[in-house]
């Protein structure tokens, strides 16, 4: 809810300028509707470097090559708020017909969100979404994504547990609201449960082995790892994976990576809550065709993706879908 406030502040803050450049959205889409030479499209990625991010990215350009009549150029943000908001800006000046962003920080880049909205052309906010008038948004859940794990890690982990919390960026949507999740949905039922560290890794799987490394100096027993997603998981788990004091140690995560779903199939690794960047670029894709062929605005743009959980009972079906993409070779 804070972050919705934030956000209607700031995009409030510049209505004065947003309303002359939406005055003219209706005239200027259908000029496009009826474009004969393709629709240029950016993707804006927010860390190549990222494991689910470079999966996103990867099937953002298969899901455009399928539409004949949208081509899509992606950008890497790097991680980096001043680099992602270079690269908008960038896209702005080049004229891109439709422009669509994972942001690294919603709030960092929510004034140059707002610039595409002023330039008029369409935006589309996704993984995750950017409270901002006059653009629309494809994303899932990340409360619910949290949530599927901590129904199942109310059961599993044991009583008076010591675990240790992996949190994404600071100010990531997705990353906070899965937090949130955790401690409505398990820290606050489960009092016995003790944290015995928590930090920021940054979604980056290096950090989180560095980080656990350190924890298992200081701690010694870590019953469970919270991770805000996949990759920060694998790090920690990379981090104690010749110690055998932790074979028994469980680890939740967000994404359903291939490597989250191989970790699960070797039993090194509990839960995660499937975040499917096939059908996130699927409904980007189908959603920002709507918009510049003139079927949709793009404020009707708001479409959720589905979380299901991945354990050791389901974790198959994701293998093998990962087999037929190609991300995991027979």
């Amino acid at each position: 809810m804070k972050k919705k406030v934030i956000s209607a502040i700031l995009c409030a803050a510049m209505v004065s300028t947003m309303a002359v450049g939406c005055s003219s959205s209706d005239s200027k889409k259908d000029s496009k509707s009826d474009k004969k030479d393709g629709y240029k499209v950016a993707y804006i990625a927010r860390a190549q470097e990222d494991s689910f991010a470079a999966w996103l990215a990867d099937e953002m350009r298969a899901a455009f090559k399928k539409t004949g009549d949208m081509s899509l150029e992606v950008f890497d943000g790097e991680a980096n708020d001043e680099k992602e908001n270079s690269i908008i800006e960038n896209c702005i000046a080049n004229g891109y017909d439709g422009i669509i962003v994972q942001a690294n920080n919603g709030e960092a880049q929510l004034p140059y969100i707002q610039q595409i909205v002023e330039a008029d052309i369409p935006c589309i906010t996704t993984n995750p979404r950017v409270e901002c008038e006059g653009t629309g948004s494809v994303d899932a859940d990340p409360y619910e994504q949290a949530k599927v794990n901590c129904e199942l890690a109310l059961k599993k982990i044991p009583k008076n547990a010591k675990v240790v919390v992996l949190q994404g960026p600071a100010g990531n949507f997705h990353s906070t609201k899965r937090r949130e999740a955790w401690k409505k949905e398990f820290f606050d039922k489960r009092s016995d449960v003790k944290i015995l560290a928590e930090d920021i890794a940054n979604w980056n799987k290096d950090e989180a082995m560095q980080l656990m490394e350190d924890w298992v100096q200081a701690y010694g027993k870590i019953d469970a790892v919270i991770s805000m997603n996949d990759n920060m998981a694998a790090g920690a788990i990379e981090a104690v994976k010749d110690n055998a004091k932790y074979k028994n140690m469980q680890a939740y995560g967000v994404d359903g990576t291939a490597e989250a779903c191989l970790l699960i199939k070797e039993g090194k690794m509990t839960s995660t809550g499937l975040q499917s960047a096939i059908d996130l670029a699927k409904m980007n894709t189908e959603a920002m065709h709507d918009v510049l062929t003139g079927k949709k605005k793009v404020t009707d743009i708001n479409d959720n993706v589905p979380a299901p959980l991945i354990t050791s009972d389901n974790v198959d079906e994701y293998i093998q879908m990962y087999k037929d993409n190609g991300q995991i070779k027979e």
